[in-house]
């Protein structure tokens, strides 16, 4: 009997485009596939592969079908959105009828001028750039003037940049707040993001106390079916970010994809005596190495992470089912723009007691794996998503 699923989102690991991606101008994205053919031929992933990766991209895999521990597919997103608030809420359950307000050209002026009136300071910025290029850019006017830095990205974020030590980290939250509060309707962006840094000018660096503050889920998660039925739900890295704490009874947050992975490793060697989700983000596939397009970096990452998975795979016991997803994909090979990419994503299965080898095949959408998990844990059906439990079960 299965008592806890080990949920772990490798965020923006996409497995190839989708069919609607040439609208979102990602026309031929393949966030993991790209990567492997930018490595010299010596380069694999052995174990990911063996839980049935290569399958899914269509790639020559040196294992055969017997050897094949996982169950595999691939997951098209139903929300008309390619952002991490939007993949995570849909594997939770939930699918979008609208995208998150996005601002390309930075904000309209009728906004950042009632932000500046609700927290009584001009701002600067007011653009769509890098974090660590706009605090090198704009980071000494700000010292010198007191004015926070707003700034946007292709996700739907209201980021504001301080200095924790001339502003002030407390402040910074504060104005942080007044955003989120301020942000609603049309304009309700998916998170503000508190982006603090220290230094001195040409030596800015962003510190490790960034605050999200994102909406709250618009309906009933799995999250929450697991919380409101008396079971666990572990929240690890940025998962109670982008679930605004809803849903979660415990959260870890995390310094890193290894600590995070570490994290998840001390969590599956706990004991438990109930149904539990350990939901596990790991942020720097994404945030350092897919939107800066650094490819070398995003392939050693998944080199790290396939090298942590046997100890991972090992910590399972017959009580445990693993998940491998992402929530979209952001192609670091990409070049027409340095935004998210509109991807299927990877869907891989394990578990000690699951059958091995099963092709779960393209799923209409990743509210399937909400759907199973409620499935396993006997919770009521959930709104979106279809059950794949049949498949990977063994009947006795």
């Amino acid at each position: 009997m299965l008592k806890r699923i080990v949920l772990i989102v490798l965020d923006s690991a996409g497995v190839g485009e989708l069919p609607d991606a040439e609208k979102y101008g990602d026309k031929g994205a393949n966030t993991i596939g790209h990567i492997l053919d930018s490595m010299p031929p010596d380069f694999s992933l052995p174990n990911l592969e063996k839980l049935g990766l290569y399958k899914i991209l269509n790639r020559e895999t040196k294992f055969s079908d017997e050897d094949i521990i996982g169950c595999y597919g691939k997951s098209a997103t139903q929300s008309p959105a390619k952002d991490t608030t939007a993949g995570h809420w849909e594997m939770a359950g939930i699918i979008l009828n609208k995208p998150f307000p996005v601002y390309p050209n930075g904000f309209p002026s009728e906004i950042i001028e009632e932000f500046e009136k609700l927290i009584g300071i001009k701002t600067i910025g007011n653009v769509a750039a890098s974090g660590t290029e706009i605090i090198k850019e704009l980071g000494e006017q700000h010292q010198k003037t007191g004015y926070p830095i707003v700034y946007t990205s292709a996700d739907s974020v209201f980021q504001i940049a301080a200095h924790e030590k001339t502003f002030g980290l407390e402040k910074l939250y504060e104005i942080c707040e007044t955003a989120r509060d301020m942000l609603k309707g049309d304009n309700a962006v998916g998170r503000v993001i508190a982006r603090p840094f220290t230094g001195t000018p040409g030596n800015y660096i962003r510190t490790a106390n960034r605050k999200d503050y994102a909406l709250n889920p618009p309906d009933i998660t799995i999250l929450d079916e697991i919380k409101n039925s008396g079971g666990d739900v572990i929240g690890v890295g940025k998962i109670e970010d982008i679930f605004n704490g809803i849903g979660l009874t415990e959260v870890i947050h995390t310094k890193g994809n290894l600590n995070g992975i570490e994290i998840t490793l001390s969590e599956i060697n706990k004991s438990i005596c109930k149904k539990t989700l350990l939901f596990t983000n790991l942020v720097d596939f994404d945030m350092l190495w897919g939107h800066r397009r650094d490819v070398a970096s995003y392939a050693k990452a998944l080199k790290e992470f396939d090298n942590f998975l046997p100890e991972i795979l090992n910590s399972l016991t017959e009580n445990d089912m693993l998940i491998i997803t992402a929530d979209h994909g952001c192609d670091p090979t990409y070049k027409a723009h340095t935004d998210h990419t509109r991807e299927y994503t990877p869907l891989l299965v394990y578990g000690k007691i699951l059958k091995k080898g099963v092709d779960l095949g393209v799923r209409e959408s990743m509210a399937d794996i909400a759907a199973t998990i409620a499935d396993i844990f006997s919770l009521p059906a959930m709104k979106n998503g279809k059950s794949f439990k049949r498949q990977i079960t063994i009947n006795k």
